[in-house]
């Protein structure tokens, strides 16, 4: 126990804490300007001086480490009359123009409680600065920078892209990006984390510079990726100007990517749709909502009666809250009478649930993001976090450079795997080869878990016999790797534990996505890995409700907890008072072959662009053809909509509304609403219900509000029935959490499996994908997101990202380039089986020779154009990450 005195203030710790935070801590607050609480103590500007009795100097408060019976003065008249003197030095004396200083921040602040903005500094003229204005995102005018090298330290120890350095020496030092005057053209990711952490507002965000500072705050949930960062939304004039990361945030620790921090523009783009549309001979003609609704539910009504329910599919949304999603597969088995529900998690992480819970019977992260700071070793299989989940990216990055072992399993050679102590570059599609090699070298060099596979697996050895013959050499041979370097990821994976396992759509998106991810779940179950703090299973979500779709109900075989339809119809029954639907239900892939075959007659689809993000877009184009019905439900006119659409409803952003996501690691949290909705655009849950009340179902659909929804769907969900709007107020809960007095689960598994005590390994073998090279195409290509668009790029395309990214690309090795005459920026066609897409070149010598990489955000290219039909065998997810093609200048 430390016990200490400040200024006459008594405070008791338990553990030793700096001065500084134990100040805080005790409501008396030390100037200090080079401290950031997510930052090591640097001591550098020693505003924070404070005298400590015993001691002969005054020394920083955020060093001092407190000790029992310590007694500090903090505010004595010397210190306080040398932090002015400090802070006039930081001025040069009066002369730095103070005029464009952040008034919110800390320089700011203390200048004017130590009375020198009075002084006529402001009135002088501006020194000579450094101002470089070329970045969409962020000002730099380093004429307001006083040396603190918070931008520096942050960008190190936060981000670790160590982008801001310090350059010359004594008075002549300044700081420059990569040595560079711009940040736009050098390694910049764009976070914002140094227009956060800046004390002067020497780096500051352009939105504030050109519309104002925010007059309210909001706490809300990033509307990108699965990782699930806490957002602080600042709103002037009923408008967002600032997006800002939650300092205590779980899942973020104060940190955000440029999406979830910059890319709020398309909230307010002049393009969206804020009025219903409906198609009359062709065209589209703004509507009423009661019109709308009513041709909606007219045309449901006429097609359920003349071809049965089964002729209508409803389609959720992973952009859309879990409330949402709730009523979206409510609205189709109630109001509709079928199981024809779905949602965008089936074209990316329908395997993971699959996989993982025919395993260990919950297909969701075991773990939680704390646990990358307590894994010695790390493996990412098929997944590029620093480009699509970035504060987790960041989070593996900095555990890495402070020492921990990182394994990537990749095609390309990504930023990870370029600090990786192993890479492996396999060929696409030899995900499952690769994993039973992985896991035969384990058993045969008996670096598994004797004790764990004797208590908790019951079929090791039938197991062990079926990768007897999966040596690290057969698997070299088809994934194109060195075996030496497939023993070398075994025995660190197995022996340097935790181990802690991240997969994406890299295993997933495959022929054999399920059997891939069981092949990744046996690993962590040989080896012990699984039910501890730093390892465990844990998928990374695309989207950023991607976990919670799926878990609400949005699929055909599952009600709301993930439960099987038989298993939940009895509860689900009482609760609804209605029958639910006994025929099994299509998923989207098949509710688009139905199509196809003259059978689905209608589709509603909520917040989901599916003729650009679907493979093989002409099958595609085809079942929309033959449809009678189709309803658009999103912010802007999606490509599926301008060319299928019969009605659009207007949607709402998730600024303008409330709600709760689920993250990656089952964390359920609070959206709420920032702005008012844009014209008469509506949120998804309050259109779900006007179509169900038009539809004969007012009382089952008598909710008024998201809370309303929510505790229905707490009556249901068993493993979240302790999840309250009350509770949530004070921050995300992992679930399970079955009462109100429950803490939530941060790891899965820890003595049994949702299967039982014991489970089985999965006994997969590989099958080569039927999507093969030869020589009319010769190059095997995989599709991925980008770090500064979103998918579709129906968001991040209206909120300045083209900035950095104006179109999609494809990465060729620089041989196959210089073999095909190609150069890098001309426009190239790609040529597969089932068509063509024109895109820009880019040579990348992260690429393997013979095969490729490309992006599929820009809907001019439409690089589904080019991809197959080919799908995962078990959950019908597409087959997006192999593609045979040949390229050709355009």
């Amino acid at each position: 126990m430390f016990r200490i005195n400040i200024d006459g203030k008594e405070g008791e710790f338990e553990n030793q804490l700096t001065v500084l935070q134990a100040a805080k801590n005790m409501g008396i607050q030390i100037p200090t300007l080079c401290h950031d609480d997510r930052l090591e103590e640097y001591g550098g500007c020693r505003l924070c001086i404070v005298r400590i009795n015993g001691r002969r100097r005054p020394e920083p408060s955020c060093t001092a480490m407190i000790q029992d019976g310590m007694q500090v003065d903090a505010f004595p008249d010397d210190i306080e009359k040398e932090r002015k003197t400090l802070l006039r030095l930081m001025t040069r004396n009066g002369e730095m123009n103070l005029s464009g200083l952040d008034t919110r921040k800390e320089f700011y602040r203390h200048l004017d409680h130590y009375g020198l903005l009075t002084e006529k500094s402001q009135e002088t003229l501006q020194t000579a600065s450094l101002q470089w204005a070329d970045h969409p995102f962020i000002r730099v005018d380093m004429d307001k920078c006083i040396d603190c090298y918070r931008c520096v330290r942050i960008c190190e120890e936060v981000q670790g892209q160590f982008v801001w350095q310090k350059w010359n020496r004594g008075d002549k030092v300044t700081l420059l990006a990569d040595g560079k005057e711009s940040l736009k053209e050098s390694s910049c990711v764009s976070c914002g984390a140094c227009a956060d952490t800046c004390p002067t507002g020497a780096i500051e965000d352009v939105t504030v510079i050109n519309n104002g500072y925010p007059e309210n705050y909001t706490r809300s949930v990033c509307p990108y990726c699965g990782t699930g960062c806490e957002i602080s939304i600042g709103t002037r004039d009923g408008k967002i100007v600032e997006i800002l990361p939650v300092r205590d945030s779980p899942v973020s620790k104060g940190h955000l990517c440029v999406k979830g921090r910059y890319s709020f523009g398309f909230a307010s783009s002049p393009d969206r749709i804020t009025d219903p549309m409906i198609r009359v001979n062709g065209s589209w003609k703004k509507a009423t909502w009661d019109d709308a609704i009513k041709v909606v539910a007219e045309n449901f009504k006429k097609i359920q009666s003349k071809y049965g329910p089964d002729s209508i599919g409803v389609l959720g949304s992973s952009r859309a809250t879990n409330e949402e999603n709730y009523l979206a597969q409510k609205f189709a088995r109630v109001v509709i009478g079928t199981n024809n529900v779905d949602s965008c998690a089936r074209v990316c992480h329908a395997p993971t649930a699959a996989g993982m819970g025919h395993i260990l019977g919950t297909g969701s992260a075991t773990n939680s993001f704390d646990d990358i700071e307590k894994a010695n070793t790390m493996m990412l299989i098929g997944v590029n976090p620093t480009e699509n989940h970035p504060i987790v990216g960041a989070r593996i990055k900095e555990r890495t450079l402070k020492g921990a072992n990182l394994i990537v399993i990749d095609p390309r050679r990504t930023e990870l795997a370029s600090l990786a102590k192993i890479h492996l570059q396999l060929r696409p599609g030899t995900n499952i080869a690769l994993l039973n090699a992985l896991a035969n070298v384990i058993i045969n060099e008996s670096l598994v878990d004797r004790d764990f596979i004797s208590d908790r697996i019951d079929n090791f050895e039938s197991f062990s016999e079926s990768i007897h013959d999966w040596t690290a050499e057969r698997a070299a041979e088809i994934c194109g790797i060195d075996a030496d370097k497939i023993r070398e990821a075994a025995r660190i994976y197995a022996s340097h534990k935790p181990s802690m396992l991240f997969h994406g759509l890299g295993v997933t998106e495959h022929s054999q996505g399920t059997d891939g991810v069981m092949a990744v779940v046996n690993l962590a179950l040989l080896t012990g890995n699984i039910g501890i703090e730093g390892s465990g299973v844990n998928p990374l979500r695309g989207q950023n409700n991607v976990q919670g779709s799926a878990h609400m109900g949005c699929e055909p075989s599952k009600l709301t907890g993930y439960v099987t339809i038989e298993s939940g119809r009895q509860r689900f029954e009482s609760t609804w008072k209605r029958k639910i639907p006994v025929k099994k239900g299509l998923d989207e892939m098949q509710m688009i072959d139905s199509a196809v075959s003259g059978d689905l007659k209608a589709l509603w689809i909520q917040g989901w662009d599916v003729y650009l993000t679907n493979p093989d877009m002409k099958h595609t184009e085809k079942a929309f053809n033959s449809m009678e019905f189709i309803v658009i439900q999103d912010f802007f006119m999606n490509e599926t909509a301008k060319k299928f659409g019969s009605v659009f409803l207007p949607a709402v952003t998730s600024y303008e509304k409330d709600g709760t996501f689920m993250n990656s690691e089952r964390r359920v949290q609070r959206v709420r609403k920032a702005i008012d909705p844009l014209g008469n655009s509506k949120p998804d849950w309050e259109i779900i219900n006007l179509v169900a009340r038009s539809m004969g179902f007012g009382k089952d659909f008598a909710f008024s509000t998201p809370e309303d929804i929510w505790n229905e769907i707490r009556e249901l969900w068993e493993g979240g029935r302790g999840i309250t709007y009350r509770r949530l107020e004070n921050g995300g809960i992992q679930w399970p959490c079955p009462s109100e007095d429950h803490p939530g689960t941060k790891i899965l598994h820890t003595d049994k499996f949702t299967v039982g005590k014991k489970t089985s390994l999965a006994e997969t073998q590989y099958r080569p994908t039927v999507e093969v090279t030869d020589e009319d195409y010769p190059i095997l290509l995989s599709t991925g997101r980008s770090l500064f668009q979103f998918n579709a790029a129906t968001m991040t395309d209206r909120s300045g990202n083209r900035a950095f990214r104006d179109t999609d690309y494809l990465y060729l090795s620089r041989d196959d380039a210089a073999r095909l005459k190609l150069e890098p920026g001309e426009r190239v066609r790609l040529v597969s089986r089932y068509g063509e897409a024109v895109t820009r070149l880019s040579v990348d010598y992260d690429i393997k020779d013979g095969t490729a990489f490309a992006t599929f955000n820009d809907p001019d290219v439409s690089l589904n154009q080019i991809t197959g039909p080919f799908r995962d065998s078990k959950q019908n997810t597409p087959e997006y990450k192999v593609t045979a093609i040949r390229v050709i200048k355009a």
